[in-house]
């Protein structure tokens, strides 16, 4: 494999060059489009308004919207200037906000007004109250004394905030030549993203990804699909995730194609996408295939055009395989593999893989990436067909936990090995299949959800005595979260009592969806407890309960 020895800036000005004309973003349904030139002119703007408002290379820039049009714009002009976006996941509430602003040291926020239930505008004025009475860029603020800015991504006026096209004004009245001397002494390893993933600690942490990294895993990607410059593919999966920036984005500028942008799932809006701009290729988790294919306007749309596609986040089943390449015409689709510490692709299938391929193993490894089944005790590489921990070696692994060394050696070793904490094997053609966790972490719907920071948030709630989380089986988002809750003496509590505490407090996609209410825990000898009988319990207790209801 030949390596992208560049930085974003410098493949989106080659790419720009070769072509300003050629779209690179497009919006179906307002008929917003920029072509690679519009779209270089609009991220030299908001990087000089950027460094004329006072952020400097080197800052942490956070981003806390949708798919909105100018969410790439903010990627690009963090890229050129040298600072680093910081992805914020829009399903965060208050308790997850607070943490990320502090642990990333983030000195700009860039946001909507909200989405779903969440009023983000609402959520930053109570945790910065000092903000509404403060002049826009001299934020002063004792519980967060690194931001200093807030950018509301809108045309509304917000006290304290800068409107976003205020930053674009006051960048097309700056001289580029700060900018340009930044630009020279960016360099391809410097971090470019910072995105924060659950861990087994409970505790997010920052992954850093580089130029290096991210640019190489997005070329790797779009060449298992064939992508080329006259592909345009449809994305309607978050960018704050590796998934719409790393496998969408980067695949799409690294090949020079265009990016049909869905500012959050809808499928009617995917279907319409897909017909309108005669979409090549289109990603998504199994559940949004799901729900594409199961909508009842579905046969109304023409969808002849995909050839291609990604399907990742959570096992596929085989009839949705069927029908997304005999009904959605996507025969060279693919599957990946692996987590935002390995930028995040280290297997994906091939666009002429068999459907038990694509259904039965997450493909080979990515070129110039090294992925091996090790023993998760020894050490040692297991051999084809014996069961071990995923791991990955190569230009993709990342940086670095921020702020956490200790962290980031538990899953960096010595040799340079990455490892996943997933379990898999390896058969003799070189197919990987993952089998299980060796971590304890929950996966909905292309989630991670750490158990241990639900049953943290939990304990703090009055009544609860003790609290054990794990995930437990769906056919929808592959797992949910399931709390098993003992209670204090004389304490009576419901399920929705203990769901009721969690809203507006931690995202939707963490509070239990099953509570079950116990005496006691199942232990080992030792005083240990025995997550997997809970799972067992769990499943057993959901089945019946499906059944009763029945």
């Amino acid at each position: 494999m030949e390596y992208i020895e560049k930085t974003l800036s410098q493949v989106l000005r080659e790419k720009t060059q070769a072509d300003p004309n050629h779209e690179f973003l497009v919006y179906a349904d307002r008929n917003l489009r920029f072509t690679y030139g519009e779209f270089e002119k609009r991220v030299e703007d908001l990087a000089n308004g950027f460094l004329a408002m006072g952020i400097k290379k080197g800052d942490h820039v956070g981003i806390w919207a949708t798919n909105v049009p100018d969410w790439n714009t903010v990627l690009f002009a963090c890229a050129k200037m040298g600072a680093v976006l910081v992805t914020v996941n829009t399903g965060y509430k208050g308790h997850e906000l607070e943490y990320v602003l502090k642990q990333s040291d983030m000195v700009c926020l860039c946001l909507i007004n909200g989405w779903r239930d969440s009023d983000y505008i609402g959520i930053v004025n109570e945790l910065v109250p000092e903000l509404k009475n403060s002049q826009r860029g001299n934020i002063n603020s004792a519980e967060f004394p690194h931001l200093k800015y807030v950018v509301h991504v809108g045309q509304q006026k917000h006290r304290g905030m800068y409107s976003f096209n205020e930053v674009l004004l006051l960048g097309q009245h700056t001289d580029s030549k700060e900018l340009l001397e930044i630009e020279k002494t960016l360099d391809r390893n410097d971090v470019v993203n910072m995105q924060y993933t659950s861990g087994t600690t409970g505790f997010p942490k920052g992954v850093m990804l580089t130029h290096r990294n991210i640019l190489n895993n997005g070329l790797g990607i779009g060449d298992n699909q064939r992508l080329t410059h006259k592909d345009i593919v449809c994305l309607p999966v978050p960018l704050f995730h590796c998934f719409g920036l790393v496998l969408g984005m980067m695949a799409i500028l690294t090949h020079r194609a265009t990016a049909a942008l869905v500012e959050w799932f809808d499928p009617l809006l995917v279907l319409a996408t897909v017909q309108k701009e005669k979409c090549t290729a289109v990603y998504g988790v199994p559940t949004m295939f799901i729900a594409e294919l199961n909508h009842p306007m579905f046969n109304m749309f023409d969808l002849s055009t995909l050839r291609t596609g990604i399907m990742a986040g959570s096992p596929c089943p085989i009839e949705t395989m069927r029908q997304v390449i005999d009904q959605m015409y996507m025969k060279e689709v693919t599957i990946c593999y692996g987590l935002t510490e390995s930028s995040p692709v280290m297997t994906q299938t091939r666009y002429d893989d068999s459907i038990e391929a694509k259904v039965e193993t997450v493909g080979r490894a990515l070129p110039g990436v090294e992925v091996t089944i090790r023993n998760p005790e020894t050490g040692e590489e297991c051999p084809n067909g014996e069961h071990g921990e995923f791991c990955c070696r190569g230009y993709s692994t990342m940086k670095g936990y921020y702020k956490m060394p200790e962290a980031t050696d538990q899953c960096i070793d010595k040799t340079g090995w990455l490892h996943s904490g997933d379990r898999g094997v390896k058969d003799d053609a070189g197919y990987f299949k993952v089998t299980g966790r060796i971590k304890d972490m929950i996966i909905r719907g292309g989630e991670n959800i750490s158990p241990k920071e639900v049953e943290d948030f939990l304990y703090t709630m009055p009544g609860i005595k003790d609290i054990q989380v794990v995930g437990i089986a769906s056919e929808k988002y592959g797992e949910e979260v399931g709390a098993f809750v003992i209670l204090h003496p004389d304490v009576k509590l419901g399920v929705e009592d203990v769901r009721d505490y969690c809203r507006d407090k931690i995202g939707r996609y963490k509070i239990p969806k099953y509570v079950f209410f116990v005496d006691s825990f199942p232990l080992t000898s030792s005083g240990k407890i025995q997550k997997y009988q809970l799972r067992e319990m769990g499943n057993k207790l959901v089945k019946e309960q499906m059944g009763t209801a029945k």
